[in-house]
């Protein structure tokens, strides 16, 4: 069985342009604007959106959008602020959905 010489990515579904470690996954247990997500500690070749507040499923959060850099296809958002105490360890993570990401390399 042939090992993986590198890192597990994930990448754009659209473009390919790698966006995410798979050693940055902190959980697969979010929901998405179109199904399931998954929050990680970083992501790589994005552009991030303006700020908003939003009502999410667990309160109220300030999040902008990601983008992929390439292509520009949302791809999820990142958590700026989280203004209920037991949410505070998403401020600074990014949800990216599963629907808009692929396993690159493994």
């Amino acid at each position: 069985m042939a090992e993986s010489l590198g890192p597990r990515l994930y990448s754009c579904s659209n473009c390919r342009n790698r966006v995410s470690l798979h050693d940055d996954i902190i959980s697969k247990c979010f929901q998405g604007r179109n199904g399931r997500a998954f929050l990680f500690s970083h992501a790589m070749n994005v552009t991030i959106g303006p700020k908003e507040d939003r009502h999410l499923l667990t309160g109220l959060h300030t999040v902008a959008d990601v983008y992929c850099a390439d292509c520009h296809q949302v791809l999820g958002w990142k958590y700026e602020r989280a203004y209920e105490a037991s949410q505070k360890y998403k401020e600074g993570k990014f949800i990216l959905e599963k629907a808009k990401i692929v396993k690159e390399d493994w």
